[in-house]
C-alpha cells in the first residue's frame, strides 16, 4: 500500500506530498463516457457499485495518483431524504421540488444509511479489495446541501437559500441538523465500509459572509464531522481566505483551500502541524508544461515538507488535457525534500 497520504495526513516526513486531485474521475476521460453510457444516467452510475468502482479506478490506471475518492455524488442524501433529483444535460443537478418553506420539512425523512443510501459503501467495499492506495470517502457539508435544497439547482447567487435563511431561520436550521445527522452517519458508515480518510466538501459556504459563515455553515459542519471517528476528516470550502482564524472551530484534522488562499498565510493562522491540501488552481492544467512546473513548485515551496496533501484548488473541468495531469505529476514526482534539504 502506498501510505503517502496517510502519513501526511499524521504530519510525518514524506519524501514528497502524495498528491490526487478532486474529480480525477470523470467527464476528462474518454473512458469514463463509455461507462457512463452503459450506466444510462449519471443517477444509474452512482448507484451501481460495479460501474462506479470502475470509474473510480480508471485515473489510475492512467496516472500515478497518490490516492482515490469513491466515484459518487454529493445529492444522494437529499435525494434519500425524498427530494427529486435529476440530472439534465447543460444544467447539472437540480430538485424539481426544493425546500421553500416549514411545511416542506414535512417531505423529508431521514434515511438509512444501508438501506436507502448503501451505493457507496458497496462500492467502497469493492474498491478496497483492489487499491493499493487509499480510498477517500466523501459527502456534502450540511449548508452546501440545504443551498441545493432550497435553491433547486446551482446558481451564481443562491437568493432562495439565502433568503430562507434570513427570513425564518428555524426552518432554516432544521434542514441544517437534519443534514448534519445524515452526513455524519453517512461519512462514519464509508469509514466503517474501508475508506482511509473522509472529505466534507462545503463549496458553497464560501459564499457566505464570516459573520453567515460562523453562525449557520460552520456549527453544521463540526456537527456532522463530531460523528465520524477513526479516520482523517477533512473539511474543503471554496474561498476560504476570511475563514482561515477559525478553520479549527470546525473540528477537523485537515484542511482543502482552494487557489485563492495563501498557503504561507494558511500555514502561520492555522499552525504549521495542521495539515492542508491544495492548492493549484485547476485551469492551471491548461498552461504550458514549464508554467504548470514552476506553479507546482511553488505551491510545494509555501507548503513545506510536511503536512501537505497535493491537490487542485477544485475539479477537474471536462476539458482538462490529460497533458496537463501528466506535467502536474511528473514535477511533483522529481521533487525530493532531503535532496533541498542537502
Amino acid at each position: 500500500m502506498n501510505d503517502l497520504l496517510l502519513r501526511a495526513l499524521n504530519n510525518e516526513p514524506v519524501e514528497r506530498p502524495p498528491a490526487w486531485f478532486f474529480r480525477q474521475a470523470g467527464r476528462y476521460l474518454p473512458e469514463y463516457h463509455v461507462t457512463r453510457a452503459e450506466a444510462g444516467s449519471f443517477l444509474n452510475l452512482c448507484r451501481n457499485p460495479e460501474l462506479a468502482a470502475e470509474v473510480t479506478l480508471q485515473p489510475l490506471r492512467r496516472f500515478p495518483f497518490d490516492a482515490s475518492i469513491v466515484f459518487n455524488d454529493i445529492l444522494v442524501p437529499p435525494a434519500a431524504m425524498g427530494l427529486d433529483l435529476d440530472f439534465i444535460p447543460g444544467r447539472g443537478p437540480v430538485f424539481a421540488d426544493p425546500v421553500r418553506h416549514a411545511a416542506d420539512l414535512k417531505r423529508l425523512h431521514v434515511p438509512s444509511i444501508e438501506r436507502e443510501m448503501p451505493h457507496a459503501l458497496d462500492t467502497i467495499r469493492l474498491l478496497v479489495e483492489q487499491l493499493d492506495v487509499p480510498l477517500f470517502g466523501f459527502a456534502g457539508a450540511p449548508f452546501t446541501l440545504a443551498a441545493y435544497m432550497v435553491e433547486g439547482s446551482g446558481s451564481r447567487h443562491f437568493e432562495h437559500a439565502k433568503a430562507l435563511m434570513w427570513r425564518d431561520p428555524k426552518t432554516f436550521q432544521r434542514l441544517l441538523d437534519m443534514n448534519a445527522e445524515i452526513v455524519g452517519d453517512y461519512l462514519q458508515a464509508q469509514a466503517e465500509a474501508g475508506a482511509a480518510a473522509v472529505c466534507l466538501f462545503d463549496t458553497w459556504a464560501g459564499e457566505l459572509s464570516l459573520e453567515d459563515w460562523r453562525r449557520v455553515a460552520l456549527p453544521a459542519a463540526r456537527k456532522a464531522l463530531s460523528k465520524v471517528s477513526g479516520v482523517p476528516r477533512i473539511y474543503f470550502t471554496k474561498n476560504a481566505s476570511p475563514f482561515l482564524h477559525h478553520l479549527h472551530e470546525v473540528g477537523a484534522d485537515a484542511f482543502g483551500l482552494d487557489w485563492r488562499v495563501d498557503l504561507k498565510r494558511a500555514r502561520q493562522v492555522l499552525g504549521a502541524d495542521v495539515p492542508i491540501m491544495g492548492n493549484l488552481d485547476p485551469i492551471a492544467l491548461f498552461a504550458p508544461r514549464e508554467t504548470i512546473h514552476a506553479k507546482v513548485r511553488a505551491i510545494l515551496e509555501d507548503a513545506g515538507p510536511t503536512g501537505h496533501v497535493f491537490n487542485l484548488g477544485h475539479g477537474v473541468i471536462p476539458t482538462t488535457p490529460h497533458e496537463g495531469v501528466d506535467a502536474t505529476l511528473e514535477a511533483l514526482h522529481a521533487w525530493s525534500w532531503s535532496a533541498r534539504a542537502s
